[in-house]
Parts: C-alpha cells; sequence; structure tokens
C-alpha cells in the first residue's frame, strides 16, 4: 500500500503579502507602493512588475468589474503607483503612474495622472520618504500647522511637481499630515485639506507645446463618421497630449454626462477612431492601430461656450459661473469629472490666446481673449485651473499650471497576491 506524505507541497499556490496604501487623490483613487517594499522582482520595470499590478487591481477583467481585485470598475479606480526617495538633490520623491487596463492584461506608462498627483506628497510624508527635519520646519516656531512643499519628480515624464501639502502638530507635538478640512472638490463627496498642485514647466523648451505647429489645425477626420471630413481641433502635449474639438463639431453640446456616451457603444467606437487618428495626426502613433497599445494618450476632450446644465450630482451649473464647458474621455470613456493631466492641457490651452479652448473661453462677441486661469464646468461640476504660457523664439511654452485638488488615505495595510501570478 502506498503511503501519502502529508508534508508534501501543496498544488497550490500561497499568498503573499506587500505593504500598501490606498488613497483618493483628486477624483481618482489608487493603489500605492514603496518600491523597496515591492517584491525584488518587482523593484525593477517589466514583466513581472506588470503582472503583480495587475493582480492587484484585478485586471485582465472580462466582467469589467474587477472584483477580485482593489479596482473598481472604471479608469478612475484602475491606477498604481510607485514612490521612492529620490535620487535628484533637489527633489523629495519620485513619483511612477500606472494606469491600468480594465479588460486588457496592460500597464499604460506613458503619461501621469494629475488626480492622484494630489495624493503623492502626503502619502511621501506618510511613507517616511520626506526628510524629517524639512518636515518640522514647515510649521513656524508657536504655530500650530503649516505647509509642507514637496518637490515630486514624475518619472513617467520627466517633470518637476510642486505639492503643497498642509501639516499640523498632533497632541504628541509630532508632525502629521492633515487631510481632513473644508475645501470642496466637484465629483468627491466629501470635503478635505486643500492641496494646491504646481505643475513646473509641464512642456520641454526644446519641444512644441503644439506639436503640429498651429493653435488650431483642419484636422482630417475622414472616415470617423462625422459629417464633415475636416474640423477644427487645437492639439497640445501640456499636461498630457490632449486633443480639443468643438462640441458641435462633434454632435455634442458640451454639457454631456456619463450616461449620455457611455451606454453608446457606435459612438464610443467613433471617438476612439478619432483619438487615434489625433494621434497619428501630434507624431505619436505612425498608424491608427498604435492607438490599441497606448490609451492612455491621446486624451480626446470637445469644449463649449459657457451654459448651464445639472451636473451628475444634481447640482445646478450656471453659466455665470464659468467660462466655458469641457468634456474628455479617458480610457475610452467620458470621464466622471476632469482628469488631472487634462486639466493641466486646460490650463494651458486656455490662457494661450488664439486655441479652441481659449475662444471658448473668450465669451460672446470675442474670437480670443488674455486669460490667466479659468473655471470650467465638468460633468461632476467646476474647477478652476490657472496657467503662464508665453511665445519664447517663436514656441509657446507653458511655464507653471497651478490648481487645487485633495487627498486622503483610505485604507493602510498590506495587499495580498497569488504567489504564482507574476
Amino acid at each position: 500500500m502506498t503511503q501519502t506524505n502529508s508534508k508534501s507541497k501543496p498544488k497550490f499556490a500561497p499568498q503573499i503579502s506587500v505593504p500598501a496604501t490606498y488613497m483618493r487623490g483628486g477624483t481618482s483613487k489608487g493603489t500605492f507602493f514603496k518600491l523597496s517594499d515591492l517584491p525584488e522582482r518587482c523593484q525593477v520595470a517589466g514583466e513581472s512588475r506588470d503582472k503583480f499590478l495587475l493582480r492587484v487591481i484585478g485586471s485582465p477583467d472580462p466582467y469589467g468589474k474587477q472584483i477580485d481585485g482593489l479596482g473598481n470598475g472604471s479608469s478612475s479606480t484602475s491606477k498604481t503607483v510607485i514612490l521612492s526617495a529620490s535620487d535628484k538633490s533637489d527633489h523629495d520623491v519620485n513619483y511612477l503612474f500606472g494606469q491600468v487596463n480594465i479588460a486588457k492584461p496592460m500597464i499604460d506608462w506613458a503619461g501621469n495622472c494629475g488626480n492622484l498627483t494630489a495624493a503623492v506628497g502626503a502619502c511621501a510624508i506618510n511613507m517616511g520618504l520626506v526628510d524629517a527635519d524639512k518636515i518640522a520646519s514647515s510649521i513656524d516656531e508657536g504655530a500650530e500647522s503649516g505647509i509642507c512643499e514637496v518637490r515630486i519628480w514624475q518619472e513617467n515624464i520627466g517633470k518637476t511637481i510642486i505639492a503643497h501639502v498642509p501639516v499640523y502638530l498632533d497632541a504628541q507635538n509630532k508632525v502629521q499630515v492633515q487631510e481632513t478640512g473644508d475645501f470642496e472638490l466637484d465629483g468627491v463627496t466629501f470635503p478635505a485639506a486643500e492641496v494646491k498642485i504646481e505643475f513646473i514647466d509641464p512642456v520641454d523648451a526644446t519641444s512644441d507645446m503644439f506639436p503640429t505647429g498651429n493653435l488650431v489645425d483642419d484636422f482630417d477626420v475622414t472616415g470617423c463618421g462625422l459629417d464633415a471630413d475636416s474640423v477644427k481641433a487645437t492639439f497640445i502635449s501640456a499636461g498630457i497630449p490632449t486633443i480639443f474639438m468643438k462640441a458641435e463639431d462633434l454632435g455634442f453640446t458640451g454639457t454631456e454626462l456619463q450616461g449620455d456616451i457611455n451606454s453608446d457603444g457606435e459612438l464610443l467606437a467613433k471617438l476612439e477612431k478619432i483619438r487615434a487618428t489625433g494621434g497619428v495626426a501630434m507624431g505619436l502613433f505612425k498608424d491608427v492601430s498604435e492607438a490599441q497599445t497606448s490609451q492612455h494618450i491621446p486624451k480626446i476632450a470637445w469644449v463649449g461656450a459657457a451654459q448651464s446644465y445639472t451636473a451628475s450630482s444634481g447640482k445646478s451649473v450656471d453659466a455665470s459661473d464659468i467660462d466655458l464647458v469641457v468634456r474628455a474621455m479617458s480610457m475610452g470613456q467620458l470621464h466622471h469629472a476632469m482628469m488631472g493631466t487634462a486639466a493641466v492641457a486646460i490650463a494651458a490651452a486656455a490662457t494661450t490666446q488664439g486655441t479652441l479652448v481659449n475662444q471658448a473661453a473668450a465669451g460672446e462677441g470675442q474670437s480670443e481673449k488674455q486669460l490667466n486661469e479659468v473655471r470650467f464646468g465638468h460633468p461632476s461640476g467646476t474647477l478652476l485651473v490657472g496657467g503662464k504660457t508665453e511665445l519664447v523664439d517663436g514656441r509657446w511654452q507653458a511655464k507653471k499650471v497651478s490648481m487645487s485638488r485633495s487627498a486622503r488615505r483610505i485604507m493602510v495595510g498590506e495587499v495580498f497576491v497569488p504567489a504564482d501570478a507574476f
């Protein structure tokens, strides 16, 4: 009789645990990791890292819900962040962002997430990645609170971002990140502490903010399903490469909500074809087929003059309170609010006279207008953004773009992943 070895190795893979922080930043949520906490083979870019993060988030999921992971079935919540102490002397933390595809085994590392940027400074402080003396010096002697300026190196795009993180002294006289407050951000249910974000030189001085060389182009959309073969477009690379079009040229008003767009498969396919075609026009792709491997960039957005509408929350947005309306697509779906990086593009385009965004914000009877900031309406409400652009040696440059967001820790602990998943 053959005896069974009761101590034989199990035929299933055990789970491993990895420290993680689950945070909301702006109108997005993501899972944050400290680089040194990741499994060793995931501490470098490659297949192991991608597979690990896909499994954490619960992708690919043909059901689109990411039930078996930390994703929530939307592009706004299917996100990962890896932080590490910066190797640059004038920065505090390195920030790497991964946009996880819900349905495909793919992570897009091509761009930044402006919303989660709001959480990076706070998370870096809490993870011990920011110098303790710097944090302590953020509060003046005799004061109980202050602002810690965290300099972030955004690794995906090679740019500097400054997060102004509110801090306070707790009962034990220890500096803590202030997360609660009365700052309200449309698209987020509860108020929190305001975090001001500055995107410094979001466009390389050696590259073109307007990659075609024009503020407005005649965009060839032959075969894209529009009524015309050519429409006006502003192509911009600031924050994230974005294609701005007039709402009316797409058959829209600019006041659309998610239900108006995301339930129409034919319309989504049309918008994706326009996005892919625009990516070729911007020089991001050689062929429209390449767009399938880079769904994070470019973004496609449409703009219209200020008008009143009802936001997704039921809140009334009055035309007199905004400068224009903007809607943007993210990962094949109309975004429920506005991506932070697209907000950077909006700010840079709106403050550059002559773009479609600037024209939409100019107001009745004006073709363009000098602006330093704009408040735009999005599906969840409104957002104020500021920008400063300059024409230097015949090339437009965005010197700085700013906005206010908020961030909050939701969970700190360990995430569990099957050991054979990566």
